[in-house]
């Protein structure tokens, strides 16, 4: 096949759940077939991104649109518009022009659209077939922050988002040729946007080999609590927060030398704050394998979000232990009480975590189990199952490989 991948911002460093996904996918699919990645992002000029992007995917077309990169009065300008401004403020008259040519040359055999965030680049028509690659079910996130957020002014702002969202969102997965979303979950919240016959799962994989490398041969010794995640995203700050206000002194209260460990990057003011002699906030770190060998417990205390979070994989590829909230396992893949532990209230939570920490011999087999149902989401099983789904919008679309154009370059 020949594949025209769409991405609003940097895919380089590798350091969020989207990223991560979007990087195995492309790094498997680019060795299987003919790929071209549209790499656009905002900001200052990065020459040296755009080397480290063509190194590790030769042929891609990285575009410097100059855009700002989201402060309050690109936001305010943006107000008047309908679309989203986690959409408008993605969108270039440049990628859009290039886009546009290549679908309408049938240059490619088919189109990714990498998040909702690009799609204004799309044409309403196209006449190569087009994917969208929903990583999260947008609306039901925005509207999952509005309720929790405490600002009164980002309540409101979130509340008009989730509004322009919600009516953005089913327009656009009407739009294309077919919608991959990442678990069951999403595809039922997305059915009434378009035909069932037009959505299909392909679920969150885990890079099997680099984890079992990794994972240690003996449980955690240490009563350590690991949360790991962007420190810059709502959802994680809010989930980190809800934890040490609410369940973090029930746990410290049981287990008196527990240590709570915060990992990942540009951690918020809030988050700062937390740190003290029990709690350690790292921010950026080289690797995140010693900090989860490290780890008794791996806990996802998360209110907010959508998708599916490759965290929880991760760690359970490590063999580590997981508590999480039904939100944070969302759409993953697990059971209660043989591979995860899920609860939904501080007290439950707390407990949950508190066992583990306790019981050796629990948490022991809670690990091993963890470890054996991530082997099933190794990348190249999953890359297997997007090929497919490539293939199916191309008949969907009436499109044969075969009576395709030859693919030039993104140059236009």
């Amino acid at each position: 096949m020949r594949i025209l991948w769409v991405k609003a911002g940097k895919l380089l460093p590798v350091d969020t759940g989207g990223k991560i996904r979007s990087y195995n996918i492309l790094k498997h699919l680019a060795a299987r077939h003919e790929l071209t990645l549209l790499s656009y992002y905002g900001g200052p000029r990065d020459m040296a991104y755009e080397q480290a992007i063509q190194a590790e995917l030769p042929g891609t077309r990285a575009v410097h649109t100059g855009a700002a990169e989201g402060n309050a009065l690109d936001y305010l300008r943006r107000l008047p518009s309908p679309a989203p401004y986690a959409v408008s403020k993605f969108t270039d008259r440049e990628v859009r022009r290039i886009v546009t040519v290549c679908l309408q040359e049938q240059r490619y055999d088919v189109a990714v659209c990498d998040f909702l965030s690009a799609t204004l680049n799309f044409p309403a028509h196209a006449a190569t077939p087009t994917v969208l690659f929903q990583h999260n079910v947008e609306s039901i996130l925005w509207q999952r922050q509005a309720k929790h957020e405490p600002n009164l002014l980002k309540r409101l702002a979130f509340k008009i988002e989730a509004a322009k969202m919600t009516r953005y969102e089913a327009r656009a997965v009407g739009q294309f040729t077919h919608v991959i979303a990442v678990s069951d979950a999403d595809r039922d919240l997305m059915k009434p946007m378009t035909e069932a016959a037009r959505l299909s799962v392909v679920p969150t994989g885990v890079d099997l080999a680099q984890y079992r490398a990794a994972a240690a041969s003996d449980s955690a010794a240490e009563p350590l609590v690991m949360f790991l995640g962007s420190m810059d995203w709502e959802a994680n700050i809010d989930g980190v927060e809800y934890f040490h206000r609410e369940i973090w002194p029930q746990v410290k209260q049981s287990v008196p030398n527990a240590r709570f460990r915060v990992v990942g990057r540009n951690p918020h003011a809030r988050i700062q704050r937390l740190a003290a002699a029990a709690v350690e906030v790292t921010g950026t770190v080289p690797s995140v394998l010693e900090h989860l060998r490290a780890a008794a417990v791996f806990v996802v205390p998360l209110r907010i979000g959508g998708g599916t979070r490759l965290k929880i994989y991760e760690a359970m590829a490590l063999g580590k232990a997981t508590v999480s909230t039904t939100i944070g396992a969302e759409g993953l893949d697990v059971n209660h009480g043989q591979d995860i532990l899920l609860a939904d209230d501080p007290a439950s939570f707390a407990q949950s975590t508190i066992a583990l920490l306790q019981d050796a011999a629990l948490r022991q087999q809670l690990e091993q189990a963890a470890a054996a149902q991530a082997a099933k989401f190794d990348w190249p099983l999953i890359v297997d199952r997007f090929e497919e789904v490539l293939a199916l919008a191309m008949r969907q679309a009436g499109t044969a490989t075969q009576a395709a154009p030859t693919a030039v370059p993104v140059n236009a």
